[in-house]
């Protein structure tokens, strides 16, 4: 059975990978966005759809496209309730630290560790 729907915002394949199959493990749905834009366009659909998102995990950044500090605005505005973690190598990064101010719910650490990743998702879903 499965435990919830996660939508995954993160530029880099490998990290999607590795994320996903974690998530899968720990028996969540997941689905994949590349950048801000398509996470919060496919959050909208699933809204829509009555198939919506338990949680989204958000990179801080993304090269080139719409990263979880700015998409996080963004997404509180479709869904003032929504639940996001922000997701970074930059452990020390002020998002990081202090994630709450920004809107999240929690932050996990670049590279992941699936006890932390459960211990993270078991406190807020």
């Amino acid at each position: 059975m499965r435990k919830g729907r996660i939508l995954v915002m993160d530029d880099e394949e490998i990290i999607q990978d590795v994320l996903s199959n974690m998530l899968d493990f720990l028996g969540y749905e997941v689905e994949i966005a590349n950048d801000g834009t398509q996470a919060l366009e496919k959050y909208q659909q699933s809204r829509q759809s009555d198939n919506a998102f338990d949680m989204v995990i958000m990179d801080l950044t993304i090269p080139g496209g719409i990263g979880g500090k700015e998409a996080i605005k963004d997404l509180l505005e479709i869904d003032p309730d929504a639940t996001a973690i922000v997701s970074s190598g930059y452990s020390n990064d002020p998002v990081v630290m202090n994630f709450e101010e920004y809107g999240f719910k929690g932050a996990v650490s670049k590279p992941f560790k699936i006890e932390e990743l459960k211990e993270v998702l078991e406190k807020l879903i």
